[in-house]
């Protein structure tokens, strides 16, 4: 893994459970000791759930990418931005062997954009993951236009192999999951923006009336609404004014109102 946040660190927990092993590179080493931090902690809730966990030796963190060489798939999880992971991809790829497989777990942007500046796009794909990675049973394959055969294949058998779902998408705008779950919880912020009702009123018609695991209000607080509304203006530039981010989203994030990991989005949220 190159990148041991939230997601990163979700996403090397689900590995590890697997019988992976797992070795996560950060930007310096206080970044890189929280991130074994965030894993260990995650494995520790498996094993109180009565998951045998592995042993301690399976993850390994550090700041050298040179460690990558030893990896069969390396996926990066860096934030949301073009730039940092261009960077981060350049990195792993000038680190890995020839036959390794390279991945993005971006949730909006372009696959073959990402590509376009690495020399072997043929092996690289989008795996993208959903928060909390281990809540959640879907990955999303998602295939650029030089993303050869067999490395959709061997990643749809990692994904599989770690008990995860993986559904194949072509890279478009959103891929499925982000354009279907983003029209969702822009129109839900528009509805509460307006006054429609609640945002507890505006989930239960959601959870109850269709049957959604969660309403849309409380996913965006899950997600983040800075991830959320980083997204809504990929789509934006993609599709228009369908997925333009209404003003009290933009108003909450400016404030630092990011969701349930700052303790106040569209719901108040406690420590624990």
């Amino acid at each position: 893994m190159l990148g041991g946040g939230r997601m990163g660190a979700g996403i090397a927990h689900a590995f590890l459970l697997a019988g992976s092993r797992v070795h996560v590179v950060e930007r310096d080493e206080a970044a890189a000791a929280q991130a074994r931090e965030r894993v260990e902690t995650a494995l520790s809730r498996s094993a109180e759930r009565g998951t045998q966990i592995p042993d301690a030796d399976t993850l390994t963190t550090g700041v050298d990418a040179d460690a990558f060489a030893e990896a069969g798939l390396v996926i990066e999880a860096v934030p949301e931005d073009r730039d940092l992971k261009r960077d981060a991809l350049a990195r792993i790829e000038g680190a890995v062997q020839d036959d390794a497989v390279v991945a993005s777990n971006t949730s909006s942007i372009s696959i073959d954009a990402l590509a376009a500046s690495l020399a072997r796009p043929d092996r690289f794909l989008g795996l993208h993951f959903f928060n909390p990675v281990p809540a959640s049973a879907l990955v999303e394959v998602v295939t650029g236009e030089r993303t050869a055969a067999a490395v959709v294949t061997r990643a749809t058998q990692w994904v599989e192999a770690i008990g995860k779902a993986a559904v194949v998408v072509r890279d478009a705008p959103g891929f499925a999951s982000s354009r279907l779950g983003v029209a969702l919880g822009l129109e839900a912020i528009r509805m509460l923006e307006e006054g429609v009702a609640t945002a507890h009123d505006i989930d239960t018609a959601m959870e109850l009336g269709y049957r959604h695991p969660m309403g849309p209000l409380r996913t965006t607080d899950i997600v983040g609404l800075d991830v959320r509304l980083g997204i809504a203006e990929e789509l934006e530039r993609a599709f228009g004014a369908r997925f333009t981010p209404p003003a009290l989203l933009r108003d909450l994030v400016a404030q630092g109102h990011l969701g349930r990991k700052t303790g106040r989005g569209f719901y108040e949220w406690s420590a624990s």
